[in-house]
């Protein structure tokens, strides 16, 4: 019998996980299917309520439901509720429990990039308090990184992230501050939405005197490119982007689902052609 697995958000027209999902079935030859579910938030209760009347054994969750999912859950992992957001549930046999695979889906690509170089020992700057920050400095913390600083342009916000971790070798700042001290990070993240459209020409912050070979790291992945990282190689910084923290996300999802860590290139290969670029 084939499973059913899939995607909720509002909207989900533009997702790409069920092509990236799809295709990591069928190289393994799992009679298995993906499919993007739209769903409003006021059709939140009912769509989990069809989770289990359909039998469906797997979802990932988007915007804008990964914080107001996680009171219709049977069970919440522990670092998904330190994290205040669930990207990926699993029905096991009715019990929907939600997990968040965001962080570990940005650290596993961080890892991949510097692969010469212990990331504990890394000096970091997190650009941006939202969601996505959250997940991310959560398991930057939880992987022994000593040094992960905060710029946001509410500096209060930054200050409040940091302390429900309860790190005290962190520091907040507003970006102006960041600006100014760019040159003493090892890894820049931008986790906010500047980058994409319609804010295509707009940059997060000035790296004007980041140091050379600095990685400067986008979540964002369309586009593969933004302005941001085409300014950080221009002072010769290494850059990434983030079509490998969605792949991995997605990779992590998968085998919270069926057991199985799927083949890398495959979804990324899928993601990559119908971005129409390289990485």
């Amino acid at each position: 019998m084939e499973k059913l697995y899939g995607v909720i958000g509002d909207p989900i027209s533009q997702s790409m996980s069920p092509s990236m999902h799809n295709a990591a079935f069928s190289n393994l030859g799992l009679t298995a299917k993906y499919m993007a579910f739209h769903v409003t938030p006021d059709r939140l209760p009912a769509a989990i309520e069809g989770i289990r009347g359909l039998g469906i054994a797997g979802l990932n969750v988007t915007i804008p439901h990964k914080v107001s999912i996680m009171t219709l859950l049977d069970e919440i992992d522990p670092l998904a509720k330190k994290i205040g957001a669930v990207n990926t549930i699993v029905n096991e046999f009715g019990k929907l429990i939600g997990y968040n695979t965001d962080g570990a889906g940005y650290v596993t690509s961080l890892k991949e990039a510097i692969p010469k170089k212990r990331i504990q020992d890394q000096s970091i700057l997190l650009i941006g308090a939202g969601g996505a920050a959250r997940a991310i400095y959560f398991t930057l913390i939880d992987e022994g990184v000593e040094k992960v600083d905060i710029a946001n342009r509410t500096k209060e916000t930054a200050r409040q992230l940091i302390h429900s971790r309860n790190s005290s070798s962190s520091l907040a700042m507003d970006l102006s501050e960041a600006e100014s001290v760019v040159d003493s990070y090892d890894i820049i993240i931008n986790t906010t939405s500047i980058g994409m459209y319609p804010s295509l020409d707009h940059t997060p912050i000035h790296l004007g005197h980041i140091k050379e070979n600095t990685i400067v790291s986008d979540i964002i992945y369309n586009p593969i490119e933004t302005k941001w990282l085409r300014v950080a190689k221009s002072f010769g910084a290494k850059t990434l982007n983030g079509v490998d923290m969605f792949v991995f996300q997605g990779a992590l999802s998968f085998e919270k689902w069926t057991g199985i860590y799927p083949n890398i290139d495959v979804m990324r290969n899928v993601v990559l052609n119908k971005l129409g670029g390289v990485n």
